[in-house]
């Protein structure tokens, strides 16, 4: 299995964390990803982490597909991809409605068929072939009809792409959406991953994509996102992280009626404790929410305890189909969460 870690979204440590890469590259990591929300974009960030490392590969976890357009995100793509040495990979959401709409302003509408046309656009992009692209959420030249000058024409990227295609892993949750990734992308990742569950809330949509899926995409890089700590020590706090972070998501990443991972954790078979989460969370009683949090499901989307419960614990990722582990590890030191990737790379086994 493929050893990932998540960055933090942003803050005043970034420098700091990335020079304390080259601990992880050295522990068998084999991914770091940025996350992009309403903080520091993730480009400039994967752009400075290009230039400090030298084997791991770089990922953006994700850039919200809505807040730039299908020929940007092929460009951006393709320069990280040159800066790093082959070593990007594309990580893509449509985000939901209080990112999109509230923080950028634009609409959070038809997310697979968007979807759909930016990942067919960026393909088009990096094979350097003249882009040409109509449906009705895209139309590319503009044309004096669509209210454009008229002036424009079919245009391919300038440069040459260090490779003509570049691994996109899609974040998705629904249905409908899982099957997408599934037929199109390199990657799927959902937010959170229960190994026990995953068949009954993804399992139909995963073969319906699968069923159309074009050979030459290989097979399909499945990203579960973990909280890790590994010893009877560490429990305590990365519970707490795990419970939090479900909290902040379930609860206040949309709203009443409106919130996607809410609706997950009602998928993974807890209504009434999602229903409670949400409602705490609303109310601004986030520690509350937190602790509303079932200690039960907090375990089962994370890799949290003793060595001899996250190694059975990792072999119920990989039965359930995960190809790639992407960690939050929680310990206190630097050495520490090091030391955590390092036993993990070694109950994961090598990758490649």
């Amino acid at each position: 299995m493929r050893i990932a870690m998540a960055l933090p979204y942003a803050g005043s440590g970034f420098r700091e964390t990335a020079a304390r890469l080259v601990d992880y590259e050295r522990a068998g990591l084999d991914r770091v990803t940025v996350r992009e929300a309403y903080g520091w974009d993730a480009v400039s960030q994967l752009g400075y982490l290009a230039a400090v490392t030298a084997r791991v590969e770089l990922a953006s976890g994700v850039l919200p597909l809505p807040t730039r357009t299908p020929a940007l995100l092929a460009m951006t793509a393709a320069g990280l991809d040159h800066v790093s040495g082959g070593r990007f990979v594309l990580g893509l959401g449509v985000s939901g409605p209080q990112v999109v709409e509230g923080f950028h302003g634009v609409p959070a509408d038809a997310p697979l068929a968007r979807t759909r046309a930016v990942v067919g656009i960026c393909r088009t992009v990096w094979r350097r072939e003249p882009l040409t692209y109509r449906d009705r959420h895209y139309r590319i030249p503009l044309t004096a009809e669509d209210g454009g000058t008229g002036l424009g024409k079919p245009l391919k990227l300038i440069n040459r792409p260090e490779r003509d295609r570049i691994p996109i892993v899609l974040a998705a949750m629904g249905p409908r959406s899982v099957a997408l990734a599934a037929e199109i992308a390199e990657g799927w990742e959902p937010i959170w991953f229960h190994p026990e569950r995953a068949g009954q809330v993804w399992g139909g949509a995963l073969a319906e994509g699968a069923a159309r899926r074009a050979p030459a995409l290989g097979a399909l890089d499945v990203v579960a996102p973990v909280h890790l700590a590994i010893g009877a020590a560490e429990e305590s706090r990365a519970l707490a992280a795990v419970r939090a972070d479900m909290a902040l998501y379930a609860g206040g990443m949309g709203a009443r009626g409106r919130n996607f991972y809410h609706d997950l954790m009602c998928r993974f078979g807890y209504p009434e404790e999602a229903g409670r989460v949400q409602e705490l969370y609303l109310a601004g009683r986030r520690q509350e929410a937190a602790e509303a949090v079932p200690e039960e499901l907090a375990r089962a989307v994370s890799l949290v305890g003793t060595e001899d419960v996250v190694r059975k614990r990792v072999a119920a990722f990989r039965e359930a189909g995960v190809t790639t582990l992407s960690v939050v590890p929680t310990a206190a030191t630097h050495s520490a969460r090091v030391d955590a990737v390092g036993r993990l790379r070694d109950l994961a086994g090598p990758f490649g």
